[in-house]
């Protein structure tokens, strides 16, 4: 496939994400559900990896602790941003999860040596505005703002992690990671329950029902598993930050317009504006830092 295409289908992919969460409504806890998608997304690749690559899995195991930590943290990050997609609308989470970058700056800069540059403090500035303008503790969605904003921490350290470990080309172990994920998030299925796995969703604008576990799958293999089966192709023919350009202004952009015309969620005119401001900021962060870095990690997918 070229790389165009599947740069446009990953980024639908992935901005479904919300779109499936909310469709389950409360029938499953989200914390089960993201094991469900962790589970439905390492089938996926445990087939479709080995069937595009022409490479079989190997167990890792010169590499075990760092493909269970990259699981560990992958795990974390989707249970994050999925519970977050339960408490405030598509375009809020999105938005304040853009904010990855610039902890991927902080961490860098704190945990790695990196120097910041006078460019970066500027940008930083730009994005401080972008906050205060999207006005993330006003209202009642003042929680899951903070949720989101904590979420792209958490992506940054996973970032930051992978570049302290010098991963810089896309392998297969992220069905591995992918797998460890699943297990870990396993318990919540006697923790909290499996859920309504059986029930059927109304739909009385199509005439139908449909059930609830089709959304969980959707959410496994459409948004989890697509998305990383096709990143890790995309990333052995482009460089891996122009992959996080497209991705940090596209893919919000695109999950913003479903909630809108999905859930008819409508931003307030302050969070269009600030997350425009956000999402310009973050592009040009990530442009400027990935200058003589065109390898550093942006990924899990770079775990091999």
């Amino acid at each position: 496939m070229h790389t165009i295409p599947l740069l446009i289908l990953i980024t639908l992919s992935e901005a479904t994400i919300g779109v499936f969460v909310k469709l389950t409504g409360d029938a499953i806890p989200i914390q089960t559900l993201t094991f469900y998608a962790l589970a439905f997304a390492a089938a996926f690749l445990a087939v479709a990896l080995p069937f595009a690559t022409d490479r079989p899995h190997r167990f890792p195991r010169g590499n075990l602790k760092d493909t269970a930590i990259i699981g560990a943290l992958v795990a974390l990050q989707i249970s994050v941003f999925n519970y977050a997609m339960t408490l405030v609308p598509i375009a809020n989470a999105v938005v304040f999860w853009s904010v990855a970058p610039f902890f991927v700056f902080i961490f860098s800069a704190l945990f790695l040596g990196e120097p910041a540059k006078k460019s970066y403090i500027l940008i930083f500035g730009l994005a401080l505005a972008g906050i205060v303008l999207a006005k993330p503790l006003e209202g009642g969605n003042w929680f899951g703002n903070l949720v989101a904003l904590g979420d792209g921490a958490i992506y940054a350290a996973m970032v930051t992690y992978m570049r302290h470990e010098g991963r810089e080309e896309p392998g297969n172990d992220i069905f591995w990671s992918m797998a460890a994920g699943a297990v870990l998030l396993s318990p919540s299925l006697i923790l909290v329950g499996p859920g309504d796995i059986g029930a059927l969703v109304a739909y009385p604008s199509l005439g139908l029902s449909l059930p609830v576990m089709l959304w969980a799958m959707c959410l496994g293999v459409v948004s989890t598993g697509f998305a990383y089966f096709g990143i890790s192709l995309v990333l052995k023919q482009i460089n891996a930050n122009v992959y996080a350009l497209v991705d940090i202004i596209v893919s919000p952009v695109v999950a913003a317009s479903l909630g809108y015309l999905v859930f008819a969620e409508v931003p307030a005119r302050g969070m269009i504006m600030g997350g425009g401001l956000l999402l310009l900021s973050g592009f040009l962060l990530t442009r400027d830092m990935s200058r003589g870095k065109e390898n550093a990690a942006v990924h899990p997918c770079q775990c091999a």
